[in-house]
């Protein structure tokens, strides 16, 4: 029998499962796992961060953007807790992560040593499975289960707790092979039952204005040609949530736009409303995407709802048909079974689309044509969407950029080009997120958007960006307030501002002194001029653009505009 260290054993098994980047932040726990990545030829980088819930919130955007599992590793106590928000994110978001945190030995638990922590019971209700090694035997199919739980069925996060002797002690080297189809997801596809395909198409076949609501499943399962391919059979138009831009692209006739409270409009509602059947695909129809479930009005409509997790199915919404498994699989079983609609019946949706889009292209530009200051959110949307390649990818937080992105950002082609934290919505993501949306995808630009709010949540970060030389763009909407809060201050406390105000900083400056590319905007019409500038450079850039702030703003946020 050969024996290695456990903490080699890990690395080897990372290696094994197809790992090529490790996000993660060093620690006195860590130091064998830190060890036997120096001295092993694994092949695979580690990206060394600022903070563990920097770590964990690359990892998720990477998985998004890459198609593959996140790993991300800490260390015991601190480093432990601060990892949490990403996880929870990232679990309820299906986005797979394993997260590796190092923890003190088996043997002193209960002696009070620094750092001591339930880590399994810290993550139990934030992940989708998790477990803390007693022994060094366990490592090779904990690892395995891993990656096999955060990839299969409804992806999601999983953790993994090292204690330090349990890395110092031997493992049997024969045990150490690896799936590496599970690194990928979906890794095991499933399929509706035929039955409940059958009952769906029998209600398609009934209905004279269908209209499917895509949310993230569909991106997540890769389904878009089958999306095309079912929405064109059966003359649908399509909307999407916030999770479920990039499932058709915005030039397909049939791709009305958004819908919902955050970044959804009166167009998209109206075809909501005018449908007699509503096929929910990989979208859990939650409180956002149905405006707190009033669109559409429950009983109006026939439904049939398909998700790969059957807890969503018939939360909200009695289902005339389930349908329980993977996206791309039922879409294209359901394709098969639904007769092919006329022409007229195409036609009439096409022109349902068409005009919606009209309408909302119309309102942007003449908010955006605004030569006013601050500049509008409108003009910086349609800068970029103007000059960025169809390739980009955009990591948003969840403040300002997020339904303004949503409404009016038109994706050219199908795929994960946005990328948001909806799930929770913690500020703070885009900035590290960004970072594993580069790795993810080297040769594509990669832009981060965010609120001033955001930025000062992870502005050490920064120095990585700089540190790896990542040609990556910061987008800073600056306008010194926690906008989302002041404006539901103004729509529904009557005005009464409290603690939401702060002074507003120099982000170029900040930038500067970080070592990136900067620059201040304040003009509307030097807007585009920076920001090819910015997206040009070969480095990493800053660019601060002096914003209107969401509460004296038209965002489409239906709850503000009511």
């Amino acid at each position: 029998m050969n024996e290695l260290t456990g903490a080699s054993a890990l690395v080897l098994l990372l290696q094994k499962q197809g790992v090529k980047t490790i996000f993660g932040l060093c620690g006195d726990t860590s130091l064998p796992f830190y060890d036997a990545l120096h001295q092993l030829d694994h092949g695979m980088r580690h990206i060394l961060t600022r903070d563990e819930r920097s770590a964990g919130y690359m990892a998720d955007v990477y998985a998004r953007v890459s198609g593959t599992t996140g790993v991300c590793e800490g260390p015991s106590g601190g480093g432990a807790t601060y990892m949490t928000p990403a996880l929870v994110e990232a679990n309820d978001s299906s986005s797979p992560i394993v997260a590796i945190t190092s923890d003190v030995s088996v043997g002193s638990r209960g002696r009070y040593p620094l750092t001591e922590l339930n880590q399994e019971a810290l993550y139990q209700p934030l992940t989708k499975w998790n477990t803390v090694l007693n022994n060094a035997e366990q490592i090779p199919h904990s690892v395995r289960r891993a990656f096999n739980t955060a990839t299969s069925g409804k992806p999601g996060s999983v953790h993994l707790g090292f204690p330090i002797d349990v890395q110092r002690a031997p493992v049997n080297s024969d045990d150490l092979w690896a799936d590496p189809s599970s690194l990928s997801y979906p890794s095991r596809r499933v399929s509706p039952d035929p039955a409940a395909i059958d009952k769906a198409a029998e209600i398609l076949a009934g209905a004279s204005r269908p209209v499917i609501v895509v949310g993230g499943g569909v991106v997540i399962s890769s389904a878009f040609d089958e999306l095309a391919e079912l929405a064109e059979k059966i003359a649908a138009p399509v909307l999407c949530s916030v999770s479920g831009k990039g499932a058709l692209a915005d030039t397909h006739p049939l791709m009305a736009g958004a819908v919902g409270s955050n970044g959804g409009t009166n167009e998209t509602r109206a075809i909501v409303a005018g449908a007699d059947v509503i096929v929910f695909v990989g979208c859990r129809a939650g409180s956002v995407t149905t405006e707190r479930w009033r669109h559409p009005a429950p009983g109006k409509c026939r439904v049939i709802h398909l998700d790969i997790d059957s807890d969503v199915v018939g939360v909200s919404y009695f289902p005339d048909a389930a349908l329980i498994g993977d996206a791309k699989l039922a879409l294209a079983n359901l394709t098969d079974a639904v007769k092919k609609a006329d022409a007229d019946a195409l036609a009439l949706a096409k022109g349902i689309v068409s005009r919606s889009k009209a309408a909302r292209r119309a309102r942007l530009d003449q908010l955006a044509d605004s030569m006013e200051r601050p500049i509008r959110p409108e003009r910086l949307v349609r800068s970029l969407n103007r000059l960025l390649p169809n390739d980009a990818v955009l990591v948003l937080d969840p403040g300002t950029p997020c339904p303004y992105f949503t409404a009016y950002y038109d994706l050219a082609t199908p795929g994960r080009h946005i990328v948001t934290n909806r799930a929770h919505g913690a500020l703070g993501y885009s900035l590290p997120g960004v970072v594993g949306a580069q790795f993810a995808r080297p040769d594509s630009k990669c832009v981060a958007v965010m609120g001033d709010g955001s930025f000062g949540f992870s502005v050490g970060e920064m120095e990585t960006i700089v540190r790896y030389q990542l040609p990556i763009t910061l987008v800073v909407v600056a306008n010194s307030t926690y906008g989302w809060i002041k404006a539901g201050q103004k729509t529904s406390f009557g005005e009464r501002y409290y603690s939401v105000d702060f002074t507003m900083s120099e982000h170029a400056r900040i930038g500067e002194a970080f070592g990136l590319k900067s620059w201040r905007v304040e003009d509307p019409g030097a807007l585009d001029q920076v920001l090819r500038e910015a997206i040009a450079f070969d480095g990493p850039t800053l660019v601060e653009v002096v914003s209107q702030p969401l509460h004296e703003a038209a965002a489409p946020v239906s709850e503000w505009i009511a």
